[in-house]
């Protein structure tokens, strides 16, 4: 009778523990300065199976399928797994969208400056100023002649680590002159009355000229030094692109700079005979994004692929990219880049790609823990994806991702992170977020 009873209590814990567990999905809305109540996020729970008296629960976990579900434009296979299509993850956090203003024009880049408020380039050549609430200055003038087509135009800012005191703004534009365009680094004076910046002067200049309006990159980040990274296009054209290859000019490449545009004492090429001592890195098409770790202090950086390839990519000292030997992408003719490869040796493999591409752009860490699973996350503007994309970042691999704002339907250029624990975008279509 014991062993039957036995028995019994085992065959009932046995089909307790294989009962399925249940998703619970909940909405969490978020209301946008207009008032309109739209669903942003959703709360996915996952409870844990009913278990015996005295036993240790063990909570279920499902991942999320992957957010992007189109067809790749390629059929490459990754060279290791999480390389792409990761799973998703969702905000559990409620937040809220506002938007700020509709009144930029064509926006390329918003940073921070050290009383609260945002720095916005316009392409044209002006900046404007914005507080967090909305208010936006009149178009601030000064600056060299920039070719804007394309493109091209005024393109990143970074106020300098001691702006309170010096009101020193760094910037990149692609420089308009009669022997064509290129992707140069300056800095001027934001004027008392922050209706000019003056005082302005060219520090570098990514040699060679040359007439097209494509391919700038154009982003700059201070390092903890104060020192200069600097992101370089290889100006599209098939004539161009093996020029990401060679170390005698300023195409497809990082650079890194000290304030006065001189190279980092401790650049890996500094000294190398006909290699330009700026140089970081290289081997890459176009990259609009840059942003430090807030904890590793590391350097990473997006590039926009052509058809499939876009990729993420942590930039080391002297390390080639690949551009145009390897590559994740087609060309959109459909043919193969010429090669077809997708690693070799020496060449570095993204951290991630997507295909088919998000055309990334401006991208940021988020340093805060006011929305604690986004610590740490990095956080791309989107063109073509016309979202945010959230990365979540263990070491050197992408374990998440997010697609944020995509029902916006914007071209997301840019996103920073403000020093009120807020993201901030600009889109494309002259529109500023904030996000918190």
């Amino acid at each position: 009778m014991r062993r039957k009873t036995l028995l019994l209590t085992l065959l009932a814990m046995i089909t307790l523990l294989s009962l399925p567990a249940c998703d619970t999905v909940s909405n969490i809305p978020s209301t946008s300065s207009f008032g309109t109540t739209t669903t942003r996020e959703q709360t996915i729970t996952h409870p844990t199976t009913t278990m015996p008296t005295g036993s240790i629960p063990t909570p279920t976990t499902v991942p999320l399928p992957p957010v992007e579900s189109n067809p790749p434009n390629t059929t490459y296979a990754p060279a290791f797994s999480g390389q792409t299509r990761i799973a998703g993850v969702k905000t559990t956090t409620p937040y809220d969208v506002k938007i700020l203003t509709k009144d930029l024009v064509s926006p390329w880049a918003v940073s921070p400056l050290p009383d609260g408020r945002l720095v916005i380039t316009e392409k044209a050549g002006t900046m404007r100023i914005a507080t967090t609430t909305g208010e936006l200055s009149s178009p601030i003038g000064g600056f060299p002649s920039v070719d804007d087509r394309g493109q091209g135009g005024l393109l990143d800012v970074a106020p300098s680590p001691d702006f309170a005191a010096d009101r020193m703004l760094y910037f990149t534009l692609a420089e308009s002159t009669p022997a064509g365009s290129l992707t140069a680094v300056a800095r001027g004076r934001l004027s008392d009355d922050e209706t000019m910046v003056e005082q302005i002067e060219i520090l570098w200049r990514a040699i060679p000229y040359y007439d097209n309006s494509m391919h700038f990159g154009g982003r700059i980040v201070f390092d903890s030094n104060g020192d200069l990274f600097v992101s370089t296009g290889e100006r599209s054209d098939l004539a161009t692109r093996p020029l990401a290859q060679d170390l005698d000019n300023g195409y497809g490449k990082v650079v890194h700079i000290t304030i006065e545009g001189e190279p980092v004492s401790d650049n890996p090429f500094l000294g190398h005979p006909g290699v330009l001592p700026e140089i970081y890195a290289y081997g890459l098409r176009n990259a609009q994004g840059l942003a430090i770790h807030p904890l590793s202090g590391e350097l990473w950086l997006d590039e926009m692929g052509p058809r499939g390839g876009d990729e993420l990519n942590l930039v080391k000292a002297g390390k080639n990219y690949g551009w145009p030997v390897i590559s994740y992408g087609i060309e959109y003719s459909g043919q193969p880049i010429p090669g077809g490869l997708t690693t070799q040796e020496g060449m570095e493999q993204p951290v991630y790609y997507w295909d088919p591409v998000i055309a990334p752009s401006g991208m940021t860490f988020y340093p805060y823990d006011t929305i604690p699973e986004w610590e740490n996350n990095l956080f791309i503007g989107g063109l073509r994806g016309q979202h945010i994309a959230r990365l979540v970042i263990e070491g050197d691999r992408v374990v998440g991702e997010e697609r944020l704002l995509a029902s916006e339907e914007q071209r997301f250029r840019d996103v920073a992170a403000g020093l009120d624990g807020a993201l901030y975008a600009v889109t494309d279509e002259g529109w500023l977020y904030r996000i918190g």
